[in-house]
């Protein structure tokens, strides 16, 4: 164990801080840690006094909602040296020398001052009487680890900032709300969202939502936009559509340095084309509400990663912040992130350079610009690569949301191609019964379900689980080519399933996953007020514990029964008793999660009557099966987001594949390479040939071997209390910032 002191502070108000405050706190405290709260951000350093308070297992509890429990505030006074001094002199004398700093560029960027500042501020506290002089020597050296918390996701480094998932969502919730009334009425909307100096999520909500047109501050468009704009807008109904949707950044500009305002757009639009225009103004609605499950599980993991960090560094480690990389967290020096971050002081010719924007926000930002350039501007027919190529996309399986993003991803980048597009309905049952047709895909990307049809059972093989069908129909498909040559084609899988199963892939969707916090949050407020209660909740995932484990991490559970982790009745008994003692000392509500196939005999009913028995006369028990809820709904941000990109990519490799294999007047593809998955593996998009999966797959269960999530089992448990051993050879290593631009023919693609 270790003792020291861990100090956790945040700056301004995001949805998922306090994932991030009770990771740290709870990881501090297993190490050995004390750990204190400073309230209200660096005033509440500076002021000293009740501001700064030791936390406690307590502290932290039912905290995941919303906001950020210990305040923030600016603090003008911090910024002078006589501020700093103040803020030295209350840290030694609790003997603080750990900085947990929950911010964004400038709050980081002034956590790392006063860290270089430090050794001079103990000199002059000596000077003035304040501290003895021993004290110079035991808080020597002050450490800072930084987590970036911001909606606008404008920190480089990381793929994506706390918060801005769970803002994304807000946004999404207006434009879907908005798009109702908007095809009743034949209306067009211009929604104005936050990004004074980045338009990430102008730009990423316009790509969930398929807006007509977005404006953002990086991309000042070109003179003569206006023109532009109307033209597609008019093409757009002329084409039957009834709505519009243009997305604005609120700091959008034009070339000349000049505001373009949601007010200016729907004038434009009213006077060219005399549309019923209707502007929305969402403001802080972005900033508040509850976090999304996105946010939840990023906060947790990067505030379990800052407490590890915090534990190796020296006098001689640099400050760093935590980030996430694909799927991956990732250590960086904290002052190499924050130079890379330009915010836009004028406009030159550099930065109208298209260039120029890829060097402020790296991979993420550059992925989803290339993406929607790609899909919202259809060129002319005169002007598409006429390719001779049919392509067909099918859905195979359960529903799942996110499919119907993919589809109209796949099928405008197809066109864009040159290639003849073909929709199958019903899956391989349509495939063999010849249920090819064409039709529009306008309007898909928010749409739940699978507007092309699928089948739960494959004709195929009957028995397979939904998420293994088009995995293994590709593998009989494949197989099939020494037969028949018309198999001998490009085939590309792009994986979709609620219980994130699919051999090759860390992630699929994680619309299920809201559906599951969401419901756990509701449950446990159902309790609020009431005596103690422990609910148990079964979720979907056949024998795959993904859900229940990353669900029960996002909701706060204290125990998540899976299969691939076996338990028996005294597991069972101890978990009990656990829970019984956390319910007399402090919690008042219990949350317990059960994957469907976790055991055969120790089903939800019976886990529900053996709480109930041993928690007699210290809780009472609820039970809920969540069922086909889970698969239900519109498609989250991140499914749309993910959705679209991954199968924009998939399309381009078919065009690719298509043109390698093209000889002597027609596609002849027969390596093993030309049936591929697509999957996000760590921190890169990746395509495998699905042969190669064979040795990866557990057949008999429909689940990978491995499981990269197996490894949050630990960071569950230790965040609901229990003793056990956290496996950090997979943790974060200082590594330094590469922003380089990808190629178009990169494998690697970022959330």
């Amino acid at each position: 164990m270790y003792a020291y002191t861990l100090h956790v502070f945040v700056f301004f108000m995001y949805p998922g801080m306090n994932a991030a405050v009770r990771a740290v706190v709870r990881m501090g405290i297993y190490v050995g840690a004390k750990v204190y709260f400073i309230h209200e951000g660096y005033q509440g350093m500076v002021d000293g006094g009740d501001n700064i308070k030791e936390a406690k297992w307590e502290s932290v509890s039912s905290m995941l909602q919303g906001g950020t429990v210990i305040g923030s505030a600016r603090c003008k006074e911090f910024r002078t040296h006589e501020g700093r001094l103040k803020a030295a002199h209350n840290l030694v004398q609790r003997g603080i020398t750990n900085l947990c700093v929950i911010g964004g560029d400038g709050s980081l960027t002034g956590a790392n001052l006063f860290r270089e500042e430090w050794s001079g501020l103990l000199t002059e506290l000596v000077q003035q009487g304040l501290i003895e002089e021993d004290a110079v020597q035991r808080y020597s050296a002050l450490h800072i680890v930084g987590m970036v918390g911001s909606i606008d996701n404008d920190f480089c480094g990381t793929d994506m900032t706390i918060g801005t998932d769970s803002a994304l969502h807000r946004i999404i919730e207006v434009v879907d709300a908005i798009m109702t009334t908007a095809q009743s009425h034949q209306r067009t909307f211009v929604l104005e969202v936050m990004g004074r100096h980045c338009g990430y999520l102008a730009l990423v909500s316009a790509l969930a939502c398929g807006a007509d047109w977005v404006l953002i501050p990086e991309m000042p468009p070109e003179d003569g936009w206006e023109e532009k704009m109307c033209e597609k807008l008019s093409a757009t109904r002329s084409r039957g559509s009834r709505l519009n949707i243009i997305i604005v950044a609120e700091g959008a500009i034009d070339r000349h340095g000049k505001a373009i305002t949601s007010s200016t757009v729907k004038d434009l639009v009213v006077r060219h084309l005399g549309f019923d225009t209707r502007v929305t103004i969402l403001g802080h609605v972005q900033r508040g509400g509850t976090p999304s499950a996105f946010d939840r599980i990023l906060a947790s993991r990067m505030g379990v990663e800052a407490v590890l960090a915090l534990l190796e560094t020296t006098a001689n480690t640099p400050a760093c912040v935590v980030s996430l990389c694909g799927n991956q967290a990732v250590r960086l020096p904290l002052m190499e992130c924050v130079q890379m971050v330009v915010k836009i002081p004028a406009i030159s010719d550099q930065f109208c350079s298209e260039n120029c924007l890829f060097v402020f926000y790296c991979r993420s930002f550059e992925n989803n610009l290339r993406t929607y350039k790609l899909l919202a501007h259809r060129k002319p027919e005169s002007e598409l690569p006429h390719s001779n190529f049919n392509v067909a996309v099918l859905n195979v399986g359960a529903p799942a949301a996110g499919m119907n993003a993919a589809v109209r991803s796949a099928v405008r980048v197809g066109i864009s191609e040159g290639h003849k597009m073909f929709a199958v309905n019903d899956g391989f049952e349509g495939f063999y019964k010849g249920q090819i047709k064409w039709g529009d895909v306008g309007g898909w990307t928010g749409q739940g379900g699978s507007l092309l049809g699928t089948k739960s059972s494959s004709p195929l093989k009957p028995w397979l689980c939904p998420a293994l069908q088009a995995y293994l129909g590709i593998m009989e498909l494949l197989a099939a080519r020494g037969t028949y040559e018309e198999l001998c084609v490009p085939m590309v899988m792009v994986p979709a399933t609620v219980s994130n199963n699919v051999p090759g892939s860390d992630l699929s969707i994680d619309t299920a996953l809201n559906a599951i916090v969401e419901t756990c949050d509701r449950i446990k407020q159902s309790a609020s007020g009431t005596k103690r209660r422990v609910f148990i909740i079964e979720t979907m995932g056949g024998y795959c514990g993904y859900l229940a484990s990353v669900g029960g991490l996002a909701a706060g559970a204290d125990a998540a029964y899976i299969y691939e982790e076996p338990f028996d009745i005294r597991d069972l008994q101890s978990n009990v008793e656990h829970l019984t003692e956390k319910m007399k000392t402090s919690i008042q509500r219990g949350l317990v999660l059960r994957n469907e196939n976790s055991n055969e005999n120790y089903t939800t009913d019976f886990i529900y009557q053996l709480y109930s028995e041993e928690g007699r006369g210290v809780f009472d028990c609820r039970k809920n099966v969540l069922g086909h809820m889970q698969q239900g709904g519109a498609p989250s941000p991140f499914d749309r987001n993910f959705g679209t990109k991954i199968s924009a990519k998939a399309m381009q490799w078919i065009s690719k594949k298509l043109k390698e294999s093209y000889r002597q007047g027609r596609v002849f593809a027969n390596t093993e390479d030309s049936a591929c998955l697509l999957g996000m593996r760590r921190r890169a998009l990746v395509f495998q040939p699905v042969v190669q999966l064979k040795e990866e797959t557990d057949f008999v269960h429909r689940i990978p071997k491995e499981q990269w999530w197996l490894k949050l089992r630990p960071l569950m448990k230790i965040l609901a209390k229990y003793k056990t051993s956290y496996d950090v050879s997979d943790s974060g290593q200082l590594e330094h910032v590469v922003c380089n631009r990808t190629k178009e023919s990169d494998t690697s693609s970022a959330i």
